[in-house]
C-alpha cells in the first residue's frame, strides 16, 4: 500500500491523480504526509473491534455488531419530552462527529489521568484542529452527538481464553445537562464538563490504542476510514505471521448496515485504502477470499507515548 506515498514523493499531488490513483486517497496521504504536528490520540481496544455505526438509526433503534472476540451493543437512552410528556429516545451515537467526541474524551482522560473531563472550548478546539468546523449545522452535530454519547449505555461481551467478561458501563457517568431554549428542548447537554463512567476508564487505561492525531484530521470525516484505522492500529503490530480476515467475518465486525456481501466489499476496501493512505508502514493486501493482514508496525511506536 505504498504505492500512494511512493508517488507523492516523486511526483506530486497531481501526478499521483494523473497516474490514475483515486483522488480522495491522495487527498488523504498528501494531508497526512504534509501534517508536521506530532500530537497523539487514543481509543480504548474495544472500539477497534466493534465500533458505532456510521449512519442515523431509529431513535429508539439498539445496535448490535460482533467483532472476532467482541461483541458490542449500544442501547439508546432517553431524555425528558416537551411538554411533561413520556420520556423519549435520542438514538445512539453515530458517524465521523460522534468518533472525533469519543477519541476527544479518551485521549483527554489518558493525558490528564482523571475521569473528569473539560468540555466547551477544549473540545472546540480538537474539533477544529481535526477539521470539523463548529458553526452552523455542525454545531448542532456536535450537540446531538454528545447528549447521545451522554444517554447511551453501551454493553462489551469480551471473550477470551474460554472466558467471557462483561463490561455493562455508561460511557459518561455525569455530564451537564441545562435547558436549551433555541431548540425548544429541556434537558440538552451542555459542553461543559462530564466525567467518564469508572469502568469504561478502567479499560480504557488498561487497553489504549494510541494513534496519531495526524492521520485522523486527514480522515475524519468518513466514519468507515476511522474505523478501518483504529482496527490496523490495533492488529498489524502484534502478528506473528500474514494471517486472512475473510470478506465473511469483515462484513459482520464493520458491514452491518449493509445488506448484501457485494455492496460491502467495495465500501470497506476504499475505507481500507483510505486508512492505509495515513498509516504508511501498514502492510495488507485486499483478495479474492478477503483482507491479509501482515506484521507491521505500529502507526506509534510505544517508545513515543507514556500513560499517566
Amino acid at each position: 500500500m505504498g504505492t500512494v506515498h511512493e508517488l507523492l514523493e516523486a511526483k506530486g499531488k497531481t501526478g499521483a491523480i494523473q497516474a490514475g490513483l483515486d483522488r480522495t486517497i491522495v487527498e488523504a496521504a498528501s494531508l497526512y504526509m504534509a501534517d508536521e504536528d506530532g500530537s497523539l490520540g487514543f481509543a480504548f481496544s474495544g472500539w477497534a473491534q466493534c465500533a458505532l455505526p456510521h449512519r442515523r438509526l431509529a431513535p429508539s433503534d439498539r445496535w448490535e455488531i460482533a467483532g472476532e472476540r467482541v461483541r458490542l451493543v449500544v442501547e439508546p437512552g432517553l431524555r425528558p419530552s416537551d411538554n411533561d410528556g413520556p420520556m423519549e429516545y435520542v438514538g445512539v451515537p453515530y458517524g465521523s462527529i460522534a468518533r472525533l467526541i469519543l477519541l476527544f474524551l479518551q485521549t483527554e482522560a489518558l493525558r490528564t489521568g482523571s475521569r473528569e473531563i473539560e468540555l466547551g472550548g477544549s473540545l472546540r478546539q480538537w474539533l477544529s484542529r481535526l477539521g470539523a468546523s463548529i458553526g452552523g449545522s455542525n454545531a448542532r452535530a456536535v450537540r446531538d452527538q454528545a447528549e447521545r454519547i451522554s444517554r447511551c449505555r453501551l454493553t462489551f461481551h469480551i471473550q477470551g481464553s474460554g472466558k467471557v467478561g462483561l463490561v455493562n458501563q455508561s460511557i459518561v457517568d455525569r455530564a451537564l445537562f441545562i435547558d436549551d431554549e433555541m431548540a425548544g428542548r429541556q434537558g440538552r447537554l451542555s459542553l461543559e464538563t462530564a466525567k467518564l463512567s469508572e469502568g469504561f476508564f478502567e479499560q480504557l487505561q488498561k487497553h489504549p490504542v494510541p494513534l496519531e492525531e495526524a492521520a485522523i484530521r486527514a480522515i475524519s470525516n468518513n466514519p468507515a476510514a476511522l474505523d478501518a484505522y483504529l482496527w490496523l492500529a490495533y492488529r498489524l503490530h502484534v502478528l506473528s505471521g500474514d494471517k486472512l480476515i475473510t470478506w465473511k467475518a469483515l462484513k459482520a465486525q464493520f458491514g452491518a448496515g449493509y445488506k448484501e456481501l457485494f455492496h460491502f466489499k467495495p465500501r470497506f476496501t476504499h475505507a481500507l485504502s483510505l486508512a492505509a493512505a495515513v498509516y504508511p508502514k501498514a502492510k495488507i493486501d485486499v483478495v479474492e477470499q478477503g483482507v491479509i493482514l501482515k506484521p507491521s508496525p505500529p502507526p506509534v511506536p510505544y517508545r513515543q507515548f507514556a500513560i499517566r
